[in-house]
C-alpha cells in the first residue's frame, strides 16, 4: 500500500477535518504516504475527481456526514469508472449506522469503517498489505462471495494511545485562515434522542498535558480559531476549569469556542470567568433545544431551564463571552404556538446568536426509530431533515422558516441590533412574531429569489414598516440611521434615506464641530478633527430623540431632537466607529 489518500468535502474551506488528521498520525507510523486531501461540497465535482487522479492513489477514504453524503457519493462513482482498481473505503458517523444500506446502495464502495475509525482503519490497511484476514478486523464492513459481512464492533481505544493530530507541518502556513477543531474528551453524558452523541456511553479524556501542550503549539504557530468539539465540555468540572485558566493565561489572541451544558455549570466557574476571562476570546454555544417540558422528557433531554437562565444571564451580565444558543423546531409534541413560545423564552436571555435548526432524523438515533410514533416524515436522503408530523405539519415548517431566514439576516448577523431590539420591545407582541410577520412579507415580495446588499436590508425592512403602518416611524427611523452608520468601517458611500439637512445646514454644523468640539463632549474634542477633514470622514443627521439618553439606559425619549455625529477615523484600522451626539440649537445654523 504505496500511496493512500484521506479525504473529505468539508462545508466550508475555513473548515477541516479532525478526523482525517487523527487516521493519518494513527497509522502513518506504518504506512509513510498518507496525504489528506480537503474539499468543500461547493466544489466542481470534475476538479475533485481530477486532483484525486493526480495524486495516483492505491486507497481512497473518504470521511462522511450528513452535510457531504450525497456529493461524495457522485465523487466516488466518477472514480470507479477511471480508476476501477482504487480501493474505496468509507467512515465517519454517516456511513456508521445502516452501514449494510450503505454497501448495498455503492457496490463501488470496498469497505466502510464503522464508528471510531483510528485502530480499526489502521487494522484494515495492515491485513490489506499482509495476509487479507479481513474477519478479523473489527469494526469493518466488507464483501465476501457478494454478501456483505459487518464484523463486531472493535473496544473502545485508550485516547492516549491516539498520536496527537495537531503537529502536521503543512497543517500550520493556514492556521491562521482556518478553524482547527480540539477534543479533550470523547462521549456524551445525556441520551437525547434527536443526537448520534448518545449513541456511546460514558465519556473518556484525554490526558491534560498532552492537551495543554497540543493547544500550546496551536496557539504559537499561529491559530485565531480553536473549536472544541467536545459534546459537553463542562461535565467534569475541575478538567474544564483547569483548561480554562490555562487558556485565559495563555490565549495569545486566539478564540476559543466551547459547547457547554448551561444549567450545570457551577456559579463559581462563572464567577471565576467573569473575574478573569479576557472579552472576546471565549465564545459558549448552548444547545437549549425546547422549553416545553414535556418535548423534552420524550427525547430524554434533561434541562433545568431556570438554572439555565441563570447561567446565560450571568454570562451576558459579565461582557466578557459572546453566547450562541440553539433551537431544534419539529421535536415531538412541540407544535407551531409551543414552538413560539420556546422561540421567545430563548430569545429573551439575549444571545448574541440564536441559530434555529429543524429536526434531523439521523440514521442510528432513537428519533429515527420512533419516527412512525410521532406521524414524522422526512428526506429519504441526506440531511434527513423533517417535513412534518402529526401536530407540525409542512405549513408551519415553512413558515418556521422564514423565521430562520430573517433571524439570520437581521439579527444573527448584526446588521441592526438597535432598531430590532427597539421594534421587539415596542411594536410587536414577542420577538417571534416580528420575524414571522417580516419573514411572510419577505416570501411574498419574492426577495427570497434574488440577492441583497446592506442597503437593501434597510429599505426592505422600511418597506415592511411602512406596508403595515406602524406608528412611531420617525424614531424607529432615527434607530435604522444609527445601525446603517455603524455597520461601516469607512464612511459609506450613499445612504438609504433622504437627509434631514440640506447641504447649507451640513456646513455650518461641520463648522461647529471643529470650532466648538467641547459642544459634543470631551471625547470628541480630544480627537482633535479639522473641519476639512470632518466633511471627508464623518456623516452627520438628525434624530428625533435623545440619543445620548439612549446609548447610555436604551430607552427613548422623544422630548427632543439631537444631532447624530459618526467619524469615520482613516486611522483606526477599519474599526467600527463610535457615535456622538450634540443638541441641536437654532443659533447653530
Amino acid at each position: 500500500m504505496n500511496n493512500i489518500v484521506l479525504s473529505t468535502l468539508n462545508a466550508k474551506y475555513i473548515h477541516t477535518s479532525l478526523g482525517l488528521r487523527y487516521l493519518k498520525s494513527y497509522s502513518e507510523r506504518d504506512f509513510r504516504n498518507i496525504q489528506i486531501a480537503e474539499y468543500t461540497i461547493k466544489d466542481p465535482v470534475m476538479n475533485i475527481v481530477s486532483d484525486l487522479y493526480q495524486r495516483k492513489p492505491e486507497l481512497v477514504g473518504f470521511s462522511c456526514y450528513i452535510w457531504n453524503i450525497e456529493e461524495t457519493i457522485v465523487v466516488i462513482g466518477m472514480l470507479k469508472k477511471i480508476m476501477p482498481e482504487l480501493i474505496i473505503v468509507l467512515g465517519g458517523p454517516e456511513v456508521s449506522y445502516d452501514t449494510e444500506y450503505w454497501m448495498n446502495r455503492l457496490p463501488e464502495v470496498d469497505y466502510i469503517v464503522m464508528g471510531e475509525g483510528e485502530e480499526t482503519f489502521h487494522h484494515l490497511l495492515t491485513e490489506l498489505k499482509g495476509d487479507r484476514a479481513l474477519y478479523s478486523v473489527f469494526g469493518v464492513a466488507y464483501r465476501k462471495e457478494g454478501r456483505v459481512i459487518l464484523n463486531p464492533p472493535r473496544p473502545k481505544l485508550n485516547l492516549n494511545d491516539i498520536p496527537t493530530p495537531h503537529r502536521f507541518a503543512e497543517d500550520v502556513p493556514s492556521l491562521a485562515n482556518r478553524v482547527v477543531y480540539f477534543e479533550t474528551s470523547r462521549g456524551c453524558p445525556f441520551s437525547c434522542q434527536f443526537c448520534l452523541s448518545s449513541i456511546e456511553v460514558g465519556v473518556r479524556y484525554f490526558d491534560m498535558e498532552r492537551t495543554k501542550s497540543d493547544l500550546l503549539y496551536l496557539i504559537d504557530s499561529g491559530a485565531k480559531l480553536i473549536k472544541f468539539v467536545d459534546r459537553t465540555f463542562n461535565i467534569k468540572r475541575d478538567y474544564a476549569m483547569e483548561i480554562f485558566e490555562f487558556l485565559i493565561q495563555n490565549h495569545g489572541g486566539c478564540v476559543f469556542q466551547f459547547e457547554i451544558t448551561a444549567d450545570i455549570m457551577r456559579p463559581e466557574v462563572l464567577d471565576y470567568l467573569a473575574e478573569n476571562a479576557p472579552p472576546g476570546i471565549f465564545r459558549f454555544e448552548i444547545g437549549v433545544q425546547s422549553t416545553n417540558d414535556l418535548t423534552n422528557s420524550l427525547v430524554k433531554r434533561r434541562q433545568n431551564f431556570a438554572k439555565l437562565t441563570r447561567t446565560v444571564t450571568k454570562v451576558k451580565e459579565s461582557g466578557k463571552i459572546d453566547q450562541h444558543l440553539d433551537l431544534i423546531a419539529g421535536l415531538p409534541e412541540e407544535d407551531y404556538h409551543s414552538f413560539r413560545q420556546t422561540f421567545n423564552d430563548v430569545f429573551a436571555l439575549g444571545p448574541e446568536e440564536l441559530q434555529l435548526g429543524f429536526l434531523k432524523m439521523l440514521r442510528g438515533t432513537g428519533m429515527r426509530h420512533d419516527a412512525e410514533k410521532y406521524g414524522y416524515i422526512y428526506m429519504d436522503h441526506a440531511p434527513y431533515e423533517i417535513l412534518g408530523n402529526r401536530i407540525l405539519p409542512f405549513s408551519d415548517l415553512v413558515r418556521i422558516k422564514r423565521v430562520e431566514d430573517v433571524l439570520e439576516k437581521y439579527w444573527n448577523a448584526h446588521r441592526m441590533d438597535h432598531t430590532v431590539s427597539y421594534l421587539i420591545k415596542r411594536e410587536f407582541a414577542s420577538a417571534f412574531d416580528f420575524f414571522q410577520e417580516f419573514g411572510d412579507y419577505w416570501e411574498e415580495r419574492g426577495w427570497q429569489k434574488i440577492g441583497h446588499q446592506l442597503e437593501d436590508l434597510f429599505t426592505r425592512l422600511h418597506a415592511f414598516l411602512k406596508h403595515r403602518e406602524t406608528e412611531g416611524m420617525q424614531v424607529i427611523e432615527g434607530l435604522m440611521k444609527l445601525d446603517y452608520f455603524m455597520n461601516h468601517k469607512y464612511k459609506p458611500r450613499k445612504i438609504w434615506w433622504d437627509f434631514t439637512l440640506d447641504k447649507q445646514q451640513q456646513g455650518s454644523y461641520m463648522r461647529h464641530l471643529a470650532e466648538r468640539p467641547e459642544d459634543v463632549s470631551l471625547q470628541f474634542a480630544a480627537l482633535g478633527i479639522g473641519e476639512k477633514e470632518l466633511h471627508k470622514h464623518a456623516m452627520i443627521d438628525v434624530v428625533p430623540f435623545r440619543l445620548d439618553h439612549y446609548l447610555q439606559t436604551g430607552e427613548v425619549d422623544a422630548a427632543g431632537e439631537q444631532l447624530l455625529i459618526v467619524y469615520f477615523s482613516p486611522d483606526a484600522s477599519g474599526a467600527r466607529p463610535a457615535p456622538f451626539t450634540m443638541a441641536l440649537e437654532a443659533s447653530q445654523v
